[in-house]
């Protein structure tokens, strides 16, 4: 930190007068203890021993006396009381320096970082001082991203609820006028608009579902469940919608029953949204595997791959963000709300347990830590059997 012309001169003004108050008192001192010393005859006499005994020689010399004794101790004195004194204003100058540059983010230039090297515990103030603005700026921007989300979530259901519904009214506005010419045209209008309000439950069911995950109070209904027996339903329960996509789904996991401690319900949606997912985005692919393997005595990991196009690098950082999605049409096939691996990120957090995404040229994998214990059952109502 440097120093202004103005502050370098109080600094050494401070030095000056204390410097002459030191010197006034030293002389204050030094006429009253010689007074001291004249009017009292046993302490000038008890002095004049003292120098005798440190005499040397057959001349008596002595190497001191009780004024130059004073004089030594006063000056070594009077150095640490100036440097406490200009290191003390030194300091007091420092703090001014950081408050202004405090005003000066304060006004709205947070992009600003203090840039003072400071010695001792003043460094670590402004270190400090840096690090909150950089955490206020990052909740800020999380902040904004947030908004901007919510306001993308309102945009793109606002988008979903209206199409539906213009259709189930358009539909049943014919039905209503009798705007139809056979009993095959009504069928077919009823089936249309009881699609379409189907698509809008089932966005409404993901939305009441994320709201409900993300509160910290949901309760798990634990059971002792066999992952290694889920997963394999649920394959077998996704088999029409495999040969549909025209991919082949299969499973790979390591021999002997895989147990674990999970709300069982919880962790099928998961499953059901990454496997989803796969079909959706996973575009020329063939091969979706789910596999389960225990990778230490506490914890699991399940992986759902599929070899479709790979997730691009920028995108796979922002999967499991509140209303992300990678594509930004919203066509009928893979539209949403971009819930879906919100709530699994949710659900998995909720086992105490973390998910990420990895993508190549081969695979794409989702990839969940789960612990085999729950051992915080705060949140957990613990229930004993055997998940079916």
């Amino acid at each position: 930190m440097k120093l202004t012309a103005r502050e370098k001169s109080e600094l050494f003004g401070e030095g000056v007068v204390t410097v002459i108050l030191l010197l006034l008192l030293n002389l204050s001192v030094y006429v009253l203890l010689d007074q001291m010393i004249e009017s009292n005859p046993q302490l000038a006499n008890g002095i004049f021993q003292i120098k005798m005994s440190l005499s040397f020689g057959p001349n008596h010399i002595r190497f001191w006396s009780w004024g130059w004794l004073f004089v030594c101790i006063m000056v070594i004195l009077d150095v640490f009381v100036v440097y406490w004194r200009l290191m003390r204003r030194y300091r007091q100058m420092q703090l001014q320096h950081v408050i202004a540059e405090l005003h000066y983010i304060a006004n709205g230039h947070l992009n600003h970082r203090i840039p003072f090297q400071l010695p001792g515990e003043m460094q670590r103030v402004v270190t400090s001082i840096n690090a909150l603005v950089d955490s206020t700026l990052n909740a800020m921007k999380e902040e904004r991203q947030i908004e901007h989300s919510k306001d993308e979530l309102i945009t793109n259901v606002s988008h979903d609820i209206r199409t539906p519904l213009t259709s189930i009214i358009g539909y049943l506005g014919l039905i209503e006028d009798q705007q139809y010419h056979s009993q095959e045209e009504l069928l077919k209008y009823t089936h249309t608009a009881f699609v379409k309000a189907r698509q809008m439950k089932t966005l409404a069911d993901d939305l009441f579902e994320y709201t409900k995950v993300r509160q910290s109070t949901t309760p798990l209904n634990l059971s002792t469940i066999d992952l290694k027996q889920l997963l394999e339903q649920l394959a077998v329960s996704f088999e029409l919608e495999s040969k549909k996509k025209q991919m082949v789904i299969s499973t790979d996991f390591e021999t002997g029953p895989i147990k674990m401690e999970a709300d069982s319900q919880k962790l099928v949606r998961v499953f059901n949204n990454l496997i989803t997912n796969a079909f959706k985005y996973g575009n020329g692919g063939s091969k979706l595997i789910l596999k389960a393997r225990h990778v230490s005595k506490t914890q699991l990991e399940v992986v759902v791959a599929n070899d479709g196009q790979p997730i691009p690098k920028e995108s796979l950082k922002k999967l499991f963000d509140r209303f992300y999605r990678v594509e930004s049409s919203r066509s009928k096939e893979t539209g949403g709300s971009g819930l879906g691996l919100a709530i699994a990120q949710s659900i998995v957090e909720l086992h105490h347990g973390k998910i990420h995404a990895e993508s190549n040229e081969n695979w794409t994998q989702f990839i969940i830590e789960l612990p085999i214990r729950q051992e915080n059952k705060t949140t957990a109502k613990k229930m004993v059997g055997k998940a079916d």
